[in-house]
């Protein structure tokens, strides 16, 4: 009884599996026949649209997808080129931009030159470009690109910004080297514009690392007429600067232990950090002493 219904259990199940088959067979036969002799309507009509349409959805839904993914990265691909391009014209943007800060920086520079040529019109002057600074982070001691063949000479007075630089200490053919008033080795007999008192700067690398000033002494003024804030300027009994050329403005003031002198510190008016171009003064101050050669002519 047992293998009896193992049989005929194999022989159910066999039977499904054949039938599923045939079934599937029947199916395909009736498509091709419709397809072959473009049968219409009917139950090939109803078999084709539960078993086509559903397969045909999928195939038309991946198609989509898969073109949508296409058209992803098509456009990512024009991203990154548009990206491309507009970094290219950033940057260039950005070149411009520096190249026209740095025309503008060089077009103040020569305009301060200019007023400063007018301001001092009196005086013949030749522009130079600093070339060359020694040894600190100040512009104490520099060269410029002229010197001889341009006529400059040793003793020339220097000036920028808005006042004095320094004099010419060394001249070569085509360079020519200035001490500034803030080396350590200068020192400039000056003069308070408003009081017309005389006194004397200092050079000072120190005091221009501490405080950005400049000292000064032997200051007399009894009526205790100078205030901070006056102008400095060179004064007439200098052997070496011409007159009247702005050094600076008055920034402290303090008395001496001798109750007689005063000295104090100025603000220079030039900045010795940032110097490019300058005016070198062709007139060498005349202090009135004649020369061997002058005193013979003059005799004559």
């Amino acid at each position: 009884m047992k293998k009896f219904r193992n049989y005929r259990n194999k022989k159910k199940h066999i039977s499904s599996k054949y039938l599923l088959l045939i079934l599937t067979g029947v199916c395909l036969v009736a498509l091709f026949i419709s397809l072959v002799f473009n049968i219409s309507g009917g139950p090939l009509n109803t078999v084709a649209g539960y078993v086509f349409i559903p397969m045909q959805k999928g195939i038309n839904g991946a198609g989509s997808w898969i073109s949508n993914k296409t058209n992803d990265f098509k456009t990512l691909g024009e991203v990154l080129k548009e990206n491309k391009e507009l970094q290219e014209q950033v940057d260039e943007l950005t070149v411009q931009l520096n190249n026209t800060k740095l025309e503008q920086y060089e077009l103040d520079n020569y305009r301060q030159l200019l007023e400063l040529d007018e301001q001092y019109g009196e005086y013949d002057k030749i522009a130079a470009h600093v070339i060359a600074m020694d040894g600190t982070n100040w512009f104490s001691t520099f060269t410029i690109d002229k010197g001889s063949k341009q006529g400059i000479q040793k003793g020339m007075n220097v000036i920028a910004g808005s006042g004095l630089v320094g004099i010419v200490t060394d001249v070569g053919p085509n360079y020519a080297k200035v001490r500034s008033i803030i080396d350590d080795s200068s020192n400039v007999s000056s003069m308070v514009l408003t009081t017309k008192d005389n006194f004397n700067v200092s050079g000072s690398l120190m005091s221009m690392n501490k405080d950005k000033l400049l000292p000064f002494s032997e200051l007399r003024d009894e009526d205790d007429e100078v205030k901070v804030g006056d102008p400095v300027v060179t004064s007439r009994v200098s052997d070496q600067y011409q007159p009247g050329i702005l050094i600076g403005y008055v920034y402290s003031i303090e008395d001496n232990a001798n109750n007689l002198t005063k000295s104090g510190t100025i603000t220079p008016v030039v900045d010795f950090q940032h110097l490019q171009e300058v005016l070198v003064i062709t007139d060498i101050k005349n202090t009135g002493e004649l020369s061997s050669n002058e005193e013979t002519e003059e005799q004559e």
